[in-house]
């Protein structure tokens, strides 16, 4: 690693490059807190991305410096035999992960990057900069036990690679369940949940039900014809955020109830979120920690096939926290109805967590000496 560069005495900001990962926009979006923390603790950030999620996080921010680095572009089977589609992808993700390991010491040459904090992107590590990796899976839900245990030690594999991993959890039994709570882990860190959003006071629930559509391709849009359909058959006043930042082709809806946007901003979604009666929504893992930060009643709907969106909704749904339902003949009238009798009870979560862990990051920086928790 560098040796002692004693940043403050010299006048010079610590750099530090952050890379989340393409599948979807919730492992960008949940960066936004920790990159907000850096920028704020002096730091110089440096933001790997590509597509949609360079789009968001520049809209987000004005500061850092945007490096292009191509994603994984996994795409998500049409059917539910998701693991099987992901596995003919995995040459594709294989290469990738070593081309972005080459990529990130020619940046740490070109720009003197002092540290990386990678999401879910095992390819960017380096032993001569402190690196960290973010992850709620440290138990990989395949839907089998023995391929479950198999995809995990490959994960752990590459976990290890990295000076520190952590998990966006706390401690204890946590959001994610046994996803981020396995019998046994190393260099570890739980840093609670994260979110970009804030609680409002006093906000009028205007919006009958907000309907998020996000995740990869072609399940997001598969999502999106289904819910238009039911609301061909529903009256309420609905507003559809359809998860594509840059777009601007827009669906024609007939009728008078529903409002369509491809985007809104974190701002204007945090608020339109606190606006609602109810959220339907997919159940990553992101889009959770949004859910229980502003404690907002939501419906559940996880990605067929997807073993650990579907684990989530029905641990989840079992806490008591959020109501779920499998998309296989899902009716929006039925959901919103059965839902009104849920309890949606939200624990008290500490989300401050990250700012103590990002802090310790940035010390290690100075000092060359680079805590591993266990």
């Amino acid at each position: 690693m560098n040796k002692g560069k004693k940043f403050n005495s010299i006048g010079r900001k610590p750099r530090i490059l952050v890379a989340p990962l393409d599948w979807g926009l919730g492992h960008t979006t949940r960066c936004i807190p920790i990159i907000n923390e850096l920028i704020c603790q002096n730091c110089e950030v440096y933001i790997a991305a590509e597509g949609a999620a360079a789009l968001l996080l520049q809209d987000q921010f004005l500061t850092p410096t945007f490096l292009p680095l191509k994603g994984y572009r996994v795409r998500y089977s049409k059917k539910t035999f998701f693991h099987l589609g992901l596995l003919f992808q995995v040459p594709k993700v294989i290469i990738a992960m070593y081309h972005e390991h080459r990529w990130l010491s020619k940046i740490i040459r070109e720009h003197d990057i002092d540290g990386v904090i990678s999401d879910n992107r095992p390819g960017l590590y380096n032993q001569k900069i402190v690196s960290v990796y973010i992850t709620h899976q440290l138990k990989v839900e395949t839907g089998g036990r023995f391929t479950g245990k198999i995809a995990a030690r490959i994960h752990n594999f590459f976990i290890r690679k990295f000076h520190l991993c952590w998990v966006p959890d706390d401690r204890g039994t946590g959001l994610a369940g046994k996803l981020s709570h396995p019998p046994t882990s190393a260099n570890i860190r739980y840093i609670g949940p994260l979110s970009r959003f804030k609680k409002l006071r006093g906000i009028k629930k205007e919006i009958e039900c907000l309907i998020l559509l996000t995740g990869p391709e072609p399940q997001r849009s598969i999502f999106e014809k289904i819910i238009f359909r039911e609301l061909r058959n529903i009256e309420i006043n609905v507003l559809v955020v359809r998860g594509l930042p840059g777009e601007s082709k827009m669906p024609a809806f007939p009728g008078g109830f529903v409002r369509i946007v491809n985007h809104l901003s974190a701002a204007d979604l945090n608020y339109a979120m606190q606006q609602s009666e109810i959220i339907v929504s997919r159940s990553g893992y992101t889009t959770v920690m949004d859910i229980v930060k502003i404690e907002q009643k939501s419906i559940l709907v996880p990605t067929p096939g997807q073993t650990e969106q579907e684990y989530l909704a029905r641990h989840l749904y079992e806490m008591g926290i959020c109501f779920s339902i499998n998309q296989e003949n899902f009716s929006l009238e039925k959901a919103i109805r059965d839902s009104k009798g849920f309890g949606f009870n939200f624990p008290a979560v500490d989300m401050e967590q990250y700012k103590s862990a990002v802090t310790e990051f940035i010390h290690s920086l100075d000092s060359n000496n680079f805590t591993r928790h266990t």
